[in-house]
């Protein structure tokens, strides 16, 4: 799953993408016509039911929010008209004048946006990716206190092959038309223009956020809009984002242990209740400091390695042989069996304080996947499924794809502006804010991801030239992982600091 040390949120779960095909029917043919066969690399086309809306209300501060839930469709359709695809979204509108409006993406590629809307900062939540959760706990929703939706209308778009979201075409054009970086941000910055026309509200303030690979989406569809639909956003959000590119060759460059050395320390300091901003800063000047200095002269100086040995067993509490024989550079596989090796547990890549047992303790290598990945599929399939068929009422037979191993599988990573490996995101950064002096943008991490650390953020916005309000773009963190969101505290932290974002427009 994570046979590179930069990769981020790679997915290989054991998943298929099931296509049936449909029967051709020989009525009114000739008695010698032979039979035809059905292409079997086309799909059949699933038909979706129309729109469905169900009236909802939440308590929020005290006080009730109504609003109206709605899982709906918009169609993909190619230059000459013909649909290619239909993108399954759920929206959440409060009754009110002057509503901004945001939309939210996940990443994978190949996760559906179920994580940010049932996770994060949709009205409903549901239990998953914190240490103690099982995938059989009830997937009961609850309201959600890290809502935005009294400050923002929410709009969740599940990619093509993600959720309900099908191609309507065979395998080798959806590849080509939907399994891209660049085809993606195309047609998911069409979709976002056809829900603002079909539901009169291109002149709303409008928001974009994702999360991981839906962070590298966020500035490359705000740029497109900009530029190639014709519409501005007001903001960009950036949950534990993929922004960072790629850093150079592990075995020469400093860059991949600086991006994660970090984490690895914040993980530490958070079991012992020492993790504070004010902790976490000599830990990040030393990083940029004495750390890629030491790498960096290697043998030339004979004091750099124990030296930086030294220091990173004493910032990581972890066991002075094991950081010895990593020169201090710590693999992150490597460190998250070695972080509970006692106790025959892994730590997670999203969250290295989130364990389960290693099924396969005394192989060389892990052979199993990562923990939270494979707890979260459960919990966030059925309470989606759920909610959209029972409460919403919008009925289909097509199965929900929460994680699509087929997506990531058969998606583009080489070209330039590829997954995890181009610049593509952090230069259609630049450009969206020097287009725009109005664009805010903030940037969240957790603490202790090491799917997509803070540090490749960090050092990635520090290279970003000042243009205008040095204030406009923001890193952010807070105590947790990936879904550092799952943690109350640090989700309601999130919520106020995006709605500090939105009250600047």
């Amino acid at each position: 799953m994570y046979s590179q040390h930069m990769n981020c949120s790679r997915i290989a779960l054991a998943l298929t993408l099931l296509a049936a095909v449909p029967a051709l029917h020989a009525q009114g043919k000739p008695d010698h016509a032979p039979e035809e066969k059905p292409d079997a690399a086309k799909p059949m086309a699933n038909p979706l039911p129309p729109d469905a809306h169900v009236a909802q209300t939440i308590q929020l501060n005290g006080a009730p929010l109504k609003y109206t839930a709605t899982v709906g469709t918009l169609p993909v359709k190619a230059t000459d008209g013909k649909p290619t695809g239909e993108v399954v979204f759920t929206s959440y509108i409060v009754d009110g004048p002057n509503r901004p409006v945001t939309f939210a993406f996940n990443g994978g590629p190949g996760a559906a946006s179920v994580y940010l809307n049932l996770g994060a900062i949709g009205p409903k939540r549901v239990a998953f990716g914190a240490e103690g959760q099982s995938p059989s706990d009830p997937a009961t929703l609850t309201d959600n206190p890290g809502t935005w939706l009294d400050f923002t209308d929410l709009v969740f778009i599940d990619a093509i092959g993600t959720g309900f979201s099908q191609s309507l075409v065979n395998e080798a054009e959806t590849k080509k038309l939907f399994y891209g970086p660049d085809q993606d941000i195309a047609y998911l910055s069409r979709i976002i223009y056809d829900w603002l026309v079909k539901n009169g509200r291109l002149q709303s303030r409008k928001y974009i956020v994702g999360e991981s690979y839906g962070g590298y989406r966020a500035p490359r569809l705000t740029a497109y809009l900009q530029s190639n639909i014709g519409v501005a956003m007001n903001g960009v959000i950036m949950v534990s984002p993929a922004l960072a590119p790629n850093g150079g060759s592990p075995d020469i460059s400093p860059i991949p242990w600086m991006t994660t050395l970090p984490s690895i320390v914040a993980a530490n300091y958070e079991r012992k209740g020492m993790l504070t901003d004010e902790a976490m800063a000599p830990v990040i000047a030393y990083t940029r400091g004495e750390y890629a200095e030491d790498i960096l002269k290697g043998t030339s100086d004979p004091q750099a390695t124990p030296r930086l040995v030294k220091k990173v067993t004493e910032l990581t509490g972890l066991d002075a042989t094991f950081v010895r024989q990593s020169g201090g550079r710590l693999e992150t596989q490597a460190f998250l069996r070695e972080e509970f090796r006692e106790t025959g547990k892994l730590g997670s890549r999203y969250d290295p304080n989130v364990t389960a047992y290693d099924p396969f303790p005394y192989n060389p290598t892990q052979e199993t996947n990562d923990p939270i990945l494979l707890s979260i599929i459960a919990p966030t399939t059925t309470a989606m499924v759920d909610f959209v068929t029972r409460t919403v009422g919008w009925k289909t037979d097509l199965r929900y794809e929460a994680l699509s191993e087929s997506v990531n599988r058969n998606w583009d990573h080489s070209s330039r502006s590829g997954a995890f490996t181009g610049s593509a995101s952090a230069t259609d950064l630049r450009v969206a804010i020097a287009t725009d002096p109005k664009l805010r943008v903030l940037v969240a991490h957790g603490w202790a991801d090491l799917s997509c650390p803070f540090m490749g953020s960090v050092l990635t916005v520090s290279q970003i030239p000042i243009m205008g309000d040095p204030t406009r773009v923001q890193v952010h963190m807070y105590p947790g992982g990936h879904m550092y969101y799952a943690r109350t505290a640090s989700s309601l932290a999130l919520r106020k600091d995006v709605m500090d974002l939105v009250a600047k427009h």
